[in-house]
């Protein structure tokens, strides 16, 4: 199996945040680096709707640190977080209309000895089990920031969807703003989801 092909398209991702966190399950986000191919499964995922998303740092509108967002979809929005964490999402929508869609968890594929030496040394099934260890595993820095998923070293791409059975919908974590909406999706009995 190539995890790399093939390569979701611009118009997959050009849609609603909230559909696109739940049809991204099943992907596989891959990034070809010197060193190897980091590659996983995405099991869990968040949307953020922009202007009407007071949890969305699209919400006040744009700014130069959420600019990406309010670009063409499928790039990459990379933020830095508590001043320690490399968080990655995917841009949604049309361009000029803000949305996004924080990939929270993956189940890793390839190139685990790799992600281990960018800092993390548990189990195989948590190493990409929350944003920031995506982060560290897949070294992303803001230089990764509007990198185009359609094309180049990081992609995404079409693995095998998660069928609705497998999906549960809940209330984002993390945040401590419009937590009540269910924009949560994750692929149930995956060792890889966060813990919340």
């Amino acid at each position: 199996m190539n995890l790399t092909t093939p390569r979701l398209r611009r118009s997959f991702f050009a849609r609603d945040p909230v559909v696109l966190a739940r049809d991204l399950l099943g992907c596989v986000l891959f990034y070809r680096t010197p060193d190897g191919l980091l590659a996983g499964r995405i099991v869990e995922t968040e949307a953020y709707t922009g202007a009407a998303d007071p949890a969305s740092h699209a919400f006040r509108g744009r700014t130069a640190r959420n600019t990406v967002m309010f670009g063409p979809a499928g790039h990459a929005y990379v933020y830095f977080s508590y001043g320690m964490h490399y968080c990655l999402n995917v841009t949604a929508e049309r361009a000029g209309t803000a949305g996004a869609v924080l990939i929270r968890a993956l189940e890793p594929l390839a190139g685990i000895d790799l992600m281990r030496a960018h800092g993390d040394h548990g189990p195989a099934a948590r190493l990409l089990s929350g944003p920031g260890k995506i982060g560290r595993a897949f070294g992303l820095t803001l230089q990764d920031n509007g990198r185009d998923f359609t094309r180049g070293a990081l992609g995404i791409s079409a693995g095998t969807p998660a069928p609705d059975g497998q999906v549960a919908v809940s209330r984002r974590i993390g945040i401590s703003r419009a937590v009540e909406l269910p924009y949560r999706f994750t692929v149930v009995g995956s060792a890889s989801v966060s813990r919340s």
